[in-house]
């Protein structure tokens, strides 16, 4: 029996500076001398069914000597090294991992790489775009699916997050699309079997930015200049497989849709359209939403600055944890064993020149306790 209390949270690691395991000393020579890792964020922490801990690092700055890594603890210090390989992380190449940000770790023991393909926010170069299957356990690829330009813009894309139903056989992505104005914000599905892709919503409300929309955490703007603008953003699904939950980032309101209409990909796009359900105000904006196998949802408060909980069959939202230590906090995922690990990386502050680099805690995972028996969507029965 676990003694902890439940909403009960703790850090599991924490940097001031991300730090490589580097192949060669000219490499290590190349980041410091560069000062690399002053673009260098913690995005996507996950951990596999043998416990071990993983973190993406999007490619959005220069430098950045690998996407996706595994952790590594050395004399106490949480460091990172090449994941799958420093091959897989070869920038130019596109089968190789580009720019990670949103990632999964499947219930057999496989990653699912949301790969951005962008480099340092450029057009995608053909290829560098996609989805790539990858089995943990015997440490070989399943697959690499190429998202085209006419499913996701080479121009406008950001692919931000990714859902995966292997009982039905599809994969969800949310599709920010920051890089034009107006926003290219959406929703792209994917069938495991038929292996087509389709858009959806694009460019609908719930896949934009509100306009105007300038936030605040701890009483910093995000941006210190103009307001940020994001379009769809964090994504669940829900523990019986059959609603889809989205929002975007610089917004409050959550959606959600029958994954029925999804899944048939003949479903006209108006018909998804005015299927789409508003479940209202969240009291914050948001950057990742998760979901466990009791059919809650669990969303970041940016603005709240912790973790809440969206009730479906209640139709509530409830603050769970907040701790003003909390700042930008990014994405979540689930230990399977009653925790909800998270992490807050300061994305405004790192991006905006505004961090003290001696800091000890710029970049924090946290582990906060659910309760035994909660685990991830994925272990619902």
């Amino acid at each position: 029996m676990n003694g902890a209390q439940i909403g009960s949270y703790e850090i599991l690691f924490h940097w001031s500076k991300l730090e490589w395991v580097f192949p060669d000393e000219a490499a290590k020579t190349a980041f410091y001398d560069g000062e690399y890792w002053k673009g260098a964020m913690p995005a996507g922490f996950k951990t596999d069914r043998n416990g071990n801990y993983y973190l993406s690092v999007p490619r959005w700055s220069p430098g950045i000597p690998a996407t996706v890594n595994k952790i590594e603890v050395i004399d106490g210090k949480p460091m990172l090294s090449a994941y799958p390989s420093w091959d897989m992380n070869t920038i130019g190449d596109p089968a190789a991992l580009q720019s990670v940000l949103g990632w999964e770790i499947d219930e057999l023991n496989r990653a699912w790489f949301l790969d951005q393909g962008h480099i340092e926010g450029q057009r995608c170069i053909d290829g560098a775009q996609k989805l790539v299957c990858w089995d943990l356990t015997a440490n070989k690829l399943v697959e690499s699916i190429v998202i085209p330009d006419e499913i996701a813009s080479y121009e406008a894309s950001f692919l931000n997050d990714v859902m995966v139903d292997n009982a039905n056989g599809y994969v969800y992505i949310a599709d920010s699309g920051i890089f034009t104005d107006p926003l290219q914000g959406g929703l792209i599905v994917y069938n495991m079997r038929t292996k087509e892709l389709r858009r959806v919503l694009h460019q609908h409300v719930s896949t934009q930015d509100v306009p105007d929309y300038w936030f605040k955490i701890a009483g910093k703007p995000v941006w210190k200049d103009r307001p940020m603008r994001t379009g769809a953003d964090g994504i669940a699904l829900s523990a019986d497989r059959k609603t889809l939950y989205w929002c975007a980032l610089t917004a409050r309101h959550l959606h959600a849709l029958d994954t029925a209409l999804l899944q048939d990909m003949s479903t006209p796009d108006a018909t998804l359209a005015a299927a789409v359900v508003d479940l209202g105000d969240k009291g914050t904006n948001t950057d990742g939403l998760g979901a466990d196998n009791r059919g809650l949802i669990y969303y970041t408060m940016l603005e709240g600055q912790g973790i809440g909980i969206y009730d479906p069959a209640a139709k509530t939202y409830k603050p769970f944890i907040s701790d003003e230590r909390m700042i930008w906090v990014d994405g979540m995922t689930f230990d399977n064993k009653g925790y909800l690990i998270f992490n807050s990386n300061r994305l405004h502050e790192l991006f905006g020149g505004d961090l003290d680099w001696d800091h000890p805690y710029n970049f924090v995972v946290w582990k906060a306790y659910l309760g035994e028996g909660v685990k991830s969507y994925l272990y619902a029965e």
